[in-house]
């Protein structure tokens, strides 16, 4: 059955135009894309402060997941800017710098915001004097969740549609044209965000190897977008590049590699250490 994309209003909630002392401010709008992010936010905090508590002999406490999330956040929106202007339009920001920071216009790159939380996870890890590695493989189950949110954002905007389709299954969206496409947007959201989560929160439940759990979010993560990319519209500034791959796909084949390399790397070292108590107590 072909389906027609609903429509959505990207507006949540509409104020103003107020006017104050002569001078008219507004309006003022808060998006759903916003909203979303909110709502990533609130399940790390919520799966942290969980997750922490499982984790009490290894040094969590929950009191750890505020001051992580701090960290997270400026990680998550300052590296996600930067990663969609340096990856994708780096012409573009640099002949308009003052753009860089219009956020609100929309541009965020998963890429991007993952490499700022591993910086901003490294200064977390210092100011709590624990191990990088270990701080990574906490944070790793937390994030699917949140990622589903960002791409229900992304739905509801109606952006990041999908490549015409010749399946049953094939949504229209009226803003782009008459053809069934794939709603890409919803496979990341099973794939990135729930699939992923069930595989890291279920894997994460037993003591492993330092790394092994930030390596199968790697591995994981990198798989999914790889193959949702087949079924997703390439951005029209950009288009396929070598061996006819996006740019997407290009980004997430150095995460299956060094994920594949982590997880290796972890259990050949845990078969060199002797048995923790921890380990003990299994």
């Amino acid at each position: 059955m072909i389906l027609t994309y609903p429509g959505f209003n990207p507006i949540a909630l509409g104020f103003g135009p107020y006017t104050v002392a002569g001078l008219t401010l507004g309006p003022f709008a808060i998006r759903w894309y916003g909203l979303m992010y909110l709502v990533a936010f609130m399940l790390v905090i919520v799966l942290g402060k969980k997750r922490a508590k499982q984790n009490m002999l290894t040094g969590w406490r929950t009191l750890d997941v505020d001051d992580m999330l701090y960290y997270g956040v400026f990680g998550t929106i300052i590296g996600g800017r930067l990663g969609y202007v340096l990856f994708y339009k780096p012409m573009y920001y640099f002949a308009h710098p003052t753009e860089i920071v219009a956020v609100w216009q929309g541009g965020m790159s998963f890429h991007g915001g993952f490499l700022g939380v591993l910086i901003a996870m490294w200064f977390f890890s210092r100011a709590r004097h624990k191990r990088w590695l270990e701080v990574m493989d906490f944070v790793a189950p937390l994030v699917p969740l949140g990622l589903a949110a960002g791409r229900l954002g992304n739905f509801i905007n109606g952006e990041l549609w999908g490549r015409p389709t010749d399946g049953t299954w094939g949504m229209i969206f009226p803003r782009v044209d008459n053809l069934p496409r794939h709603p890409s947007e919803l496979y990341e959201l099973a794939l990135e965000g729930l699939l992923l989560f069930a595989i890291l929160w279920t894997f994460s439940k037993r003591p492993r190897p330092m790394g092994a759990v930030s390596g199968l979010f790697l591995i994981g993560y990198g798989c999914a977008r790889f193959i949702v990319e087949f079924a997703r519209e390439p951005d029209d500034f950009l288009g396929y590049l070598a061996l006819h791959l996006t740019m997407g796909q290009w980004l997430s084949l150095p995460m299956i590699i060094a994920g594949g390399i982590m997880m290796m790397w972890a259990y050949a070292r845990a078969g060199r250490v002797q048995p923790t108590i921890i380990d003990r107590l299994k």
